[in-house]
């Protein structure tokens, strides 16, 4: 699902990732940890296409992404990568149906059958009741959950995560946690996450250390 080769990025004189590979498959969850500062977060926002690396091959679902002009980026991320961060940037003056919707509406899909794909994610999510709620009225759980149904509404082929359990309670991590390998066992989504969360790390197919711009170490999880 996820192809990266000698992923290069630096900021000023800073090289930040200095020749990173990975793979990741389809339907796996990946962990992506290491200290503060060490990358993760600019490795995964490169890899989602949010950043541009100053040199790298990256392949997802098939399609080398590294080679696709501004448009054509865009529209490939609105519809193959979902994103969910530590704050969830739901929009205020709207509910979470309507939240949820956004992705789909960019995408130009008709209002109705987006409307009914995202109350059918309220429902997987244990959210329907909270589907004409706005962003202020939800718990911080509620909205990183309404976060993950927004980023799963057109299907992605890859969802990354940065740090998405790190502004909740143990309560509201913990049930995420379980969510992302739910989302996994029944919609066969393939998650990449960053994180600080020894536990989330620890569940994940495979764990990834990084250090000083480079990854290695490689955990998977039946060792």
């Amino acid at each position: 699902m996820l192809s990266a080769r000698n992923v290069h990025k630096s900021f000023g004189t800073l090289e930040v990732l200095k020749g990173i590979h990975l793979d990741v498959k389809k339907g796996e969850v990946v962990s992506i940890v290491g200290a503060s500062g060490a990358g993760k977060s600019t490795l995964l926002h490169v890899l989602g296409t949010i950043e541009k690396a100053d040199k790298a091959e990256i392949r997802i679902d098939g399609e080398n992404v590294s080679l696709l002009n501004d448009k054509a980026l865009s529209a490939f991320r609105n519809r193959h990568i979902g994103f969910v961060f530590q704050f969830h940037h739901l929009l205020p003056e709207f509910t979470a149906l309507e939240n949820i919707c956004i992705p789909a509406y960019i995408a130009k899909e008709e209002r109705k059958e987006a409307q009914t794909k995202a109350k059918d994610l309220l429902e997987l999510l244990s959210l329907s009741d909270r589907a004409d709620h706005k962003p202020s009225e939800l718990s911080g759980g509620e909205q990183q959950r309404v976060a993950i149904a927004r980023a799963l509404i057109n299907q992605p082929s890859i969802i990354f995560a940065d740090e998405p359990s790190g502004n909740l309670d143990s309560t509201a991590s913990a049930f995420l946690h379980e969510l992302f390998f739910q989302l996994r066992d029944e919609l066969g989504q393939t998650f990449v996450i960053v994180t600080h969360n020894k536990e989330l790390a620890g569940m994940a197919d495979r764990k990834m250390v990084i250090r000083d711009g480079l990854i290695y170490q490689e955990n998977n999880k039946q060792e």
